[in-house]
């Protein structure tokens, strides 16, 4: 059977993140990310809005990038796969399960300046792609991802 796991998300950031390490000292941060979705009720043409808050880890580079350029109310897209956290609850001792998002691309949205804004970005911004991780030696990117400069844009 196939299976395919892939998200793509934009979005606002609900809190500054924090960088920190695990012991082999790989850069590891979580995000927080709000997600509007927003509709109109056919039967009372009533306009309604609902935000979905999602988890989001970045490693390496991704995580470092993130911690050096984002702030809380940036908008940001986020590209990963799915994963499953477990764990015990301490209090309780129950089994706990969370779904987050595990980050494999990220780019950044609107302006530098931009902040607390909230609002929905402007698309200019940098990019990160990670290098593939692979067990095997590394091959050069054959087309990696550059962004012109925001006077260099044909329209």
């Amino acid at each position: 059977m196939a299976s395919y796991n892939k998200v793509i998300l934009v979005g606002n950031l609900t809190r500054d993140p924090e960088l920190r390490h695990i012991p082999s000292g790989t850069a590891v941060t979580d995000l927080g990310l709000a997600v509007n979705r927003t509709w109109t009720d056919r039967n009372t043409n009533q306009r309604n809005e609902e935000t979905t808050f999602v988890d989001v880890t970045c490693w390496g580079r991704t995580a470092e990038i993130a911690c050096e350029y984002l702030r809380k109310g940036r908008p940001v897209l986020v590209e990963g796969r799915l994963q499953m956290d477990e764990w015990n609850d301490r209090e309780t001792g129950a089994k706990r399960t969370k779904l987050k998002v595990v980050c494999d691309n990220m780019q950044m949205l609107g302006s530098r300046n931009e902040g607390n804004s909230g609002g929905g970005g402007g698309g200019g911004g940098a990019s990160y792609q990670p290098p593939p991780q692979s067990d095997g030696p590394q091959q050069p990117a054959s087309n990696p991802v550059v962004n012109p400069p925001d006077d260099e844009v044909p329209f």
